[in-house]
């Protein structure tokens, strides 16, 4: 069985969409081909008109760092910086000035509604904070794709849906796609489309929205 099997899908900007199935149905191998982390024997993942594993391994880490936020599932931050500083990293690696960064961080962390704990340790912040850290370092490039593998997961029930509605409100918008793993049925209610995979292919297609 292959792991992704002759799989079609078009997501547009201003698109919330939700990947679902049981584990092994090929959702976090879509990611990464998705995400350019992982090529496909056969077909295309195009972003923007533009076969992205047409690119050599240098545009595709381009890629990756300009185009793509990606929000882990453990939020991946680290325990030694500041909230700020966490949020800084895709800026410094991008070589931006590291006081531009930081200030920039602080505005993206703003949008998260966290600017007032830029200066502390993550581990200060509850699980809900540090998941929008993550959101918060993952849109400070204004990438046009935001991917979320499994955002509720360490999360209780009332505050993995205030965080998927936050996204919704504040972060998706006309120029940004977001594309959500999840098992969690409780927070569907957000998505515009839900995509069902099982065995490595798309089974039940679903709207949400008009």
């Amino acid at each position: 069985m292959k792991a992704v099997d002759d799989v079609a899908l078009v997501v547009q900007y201003g698109e919330m969409v939700f990947i679902v199935g049981p584990s092994g149905s090929g959702k976090t191998t879509l990611l990464s081909m998705i995400s350019g982390i992982l090529r496909p024997d056969a077909g295309t993942v195009t972003i923007n008109g533009q076969d992205i594993w047409s690119l050599d391994s240098e545009q595709l880490a381009q890629l990756r760092l300009n185009d793509i936020g990606f929000v882990f599932q453990d939020y991946h931050l680290f325990t030694r910086l500041t909230v700020a500083e966490n949020v800084a990293i895709p800026l410094i690696l991008q070589h931006y000035d590291w006081n531009d960064a930081i200030a920039q961080a602080r505005a993206s962390l703003e949008i998260v509604g966290l600017k007032d704990r830029a200066d502390i340790l993550p581990v200060k912040l509850s699980g809900g904070e540090q998941q929008r850290v993550a959101i918060a370092r993952a849109i400070v490039g204004k990438p046009p794709i935001l991917i979320l593998d499994e955002p509720t997961a360490s999360l209780d029930g009332d505050t993995g849906k205030m965080i998927i509605a936050f996204v919704k409100a504040h972060i998706l918008n006309q120029q940004r796609c977001i594309l959500i793993v999840t098992h969690d049925t409780r927070i569907n209610e957000y998505a515009d489309r839900i995509i069902c995979m099982e065995d490595g292919r798309i089974a039940e297609p679903k709207r949400t929205s008009p």
